[in-house]
């Protein structure tokens, strides 16, 4: 079994859910598929900024954290999207989620939103041609099922020692910054050199920032 390292201190973004989602659909929903594919759309949705707020069922096949949740342990991309699309079908058929396929140039697209007040009111103005969806842009054309990166909090403390909250900031506003291989990256040289403080890290994304990372191989400072 797999273990969680614990949530780290400090400020973090939560997630707020209805109360409905616990006093009325938690108890309905009896499939675990069906259940990580709600969190995780609410989650997505929630953390989207705008009108409408949604995500296409081919965005949601290609996450690898969903589909790595819901991995029977063969880590066979094919066999987790088909759980998934039963989840979203059971979601669905529950009313949690609203399904909405658009005809389009390739073929047509199906959009996934909560069934709330929103949700419903763009799904009505989709369909009287009020409003017009797009995909965001092209999604993953494999989908993998790939083992989680440790999150730069995780790293912070195998690396360098004890979180403390004056930094968590500075951690935050790195993830959003650089990406997750180069933060890995950088505490692993940080590591090797045996220099185990968050300047010298944040000093190796800062010159990748500048110089760039072309050609360098993991692991390998610029």
């Amino acid at each position: 079994m797999a273990t969680f390292g614990g949530f780290v201190a400090g400020k973090t973004r939560l997630t707020p859910l209805p109360e409905q989602f616990f006093g009325q659909l938690l108890p309905q929903i009896d499939d675990l598929d069906e259940l990580k594919v709600t969190l995780y759309m609410l989650w997505y949705v929630t953390n989207q900024r705008g009108y409408p707020r949604y995500m296409t069922l081919a965005e949601l096949e290609a996450e690898s954290v969903v589909l790595a949740a819901l991995d029977d342990g063969s880590t066979d991309a094919a066999r987790a999207q088909e759980r998934l699309r039963r989840a979203v079908d059971s979601a669905v058929a529950r009313g949690t989620l609203l399904r909405l396929q658009v005809a389009d140039d390739r073929g047509g697209t199906v959009y996934l939103l909560i069934n709330s007040p929103e949700g419903r009111r763009a799904m009505r103005e989709v369909q009287r041609g009020e409003l017009e969806l797009d995909t965001r842009g092209p999604v993953v054309a494999e989908p993998q099922i790939r083992p989680e990166r440790p999150t730069i909090y995780a790293l912070y403390e195998q690396n360098i020692g004890l979180l403390q909250p004056l930094i968590v900031d500075e951690l935050r506003q790195a993830e959003r910054d650089y990406p997750p291989e180069w933060i890995e990256d950088a505490f692993r040289i940080a590591a090797e050199r045996n220099v185990r403080h968050w300047r010298y890290v944040e000093a190796i994304l800062e010159r990748w920032a500048r110089t760039g990372r072309a050609g360098a191989k993991p692991g390998e400072e610029q």
